[in-house]
């Protein structure tokens, strides 16, 4: 099984009446080396500016993006070929996992990840045993909004999560 940190951006708040603009992901292994990068000309015709805004991109030029079934069929591929069945883990899965299950099923009807999916805050508030306790100062890699960027500071995170705690990340 590998560890994939996935994240997301997105012109509103869920798939279908809003579309993904970009998707970031990253193996969860020791040298962060194995990364995949998409965008995504929009689905829908409605926007929010101020969510659009954070990819740092006009409506215009997101109408000019990646087709979206080349993105997923590009990211279906990049999965596949890490010959191991990946597992989904973002920063906020509630918002990252319904985007890309959501885009998974309309383009490819089906979902490599399967049905599940872990949340990386979560993890570590209950590691913590601290509902409070938040896991963002571990990131070394600045958090951009660039999918890439973010989803590479989050599996730096949880790197450092493993370790303190002695968590496996593959089966032996």
């Amino acid at each position: 099984m590998a560890y994939i940190m996935v994240d997301v951006e997105a012109d509103g708040p869920c798939p279908g009446l809003y579309s993904m603009i970009s998707l970031g992901a990253i193996v969860v292994e020791p040298l962060l080396n194995r990364t995949f990068y998409a965008d995504f000309k929009p689905i829908s015709d409605q926007w929010i500016p101020q969510a659009l805004a954070v990819s740092k991109l006009s409506r215009e030029q997101s109408l000019q993006l990646t087709d979206p079934y080349t993105s997923m069929v590009n990211f279906d591929q990049w999965l596949n070929s890490l010959n191991s069945k990946p597992y989904f883990i973002s920063d906020n899965n509630g918002f990252d996992w319904q985007f890309v299950n959501y885009y998974f099923w309309k383009f490819l009807n089906k979902n490599p990840f399967g049905y599940s999916s872990t949340n990386l805050g979560s993890l570590y508030k209950g590691l913590e045993r601290d509902m409070f306790k938040n896991f963002k100062h571990l990131r070394k890699t600045k958090h951009t909004h660039h999918p890439v960027d973010d989803a590479k500071g989050n599996a730096e995170a949880l790197l450092t999560v493993c370790e303190k705690y002695q968590l496996k990340l593959t089966k032996k």
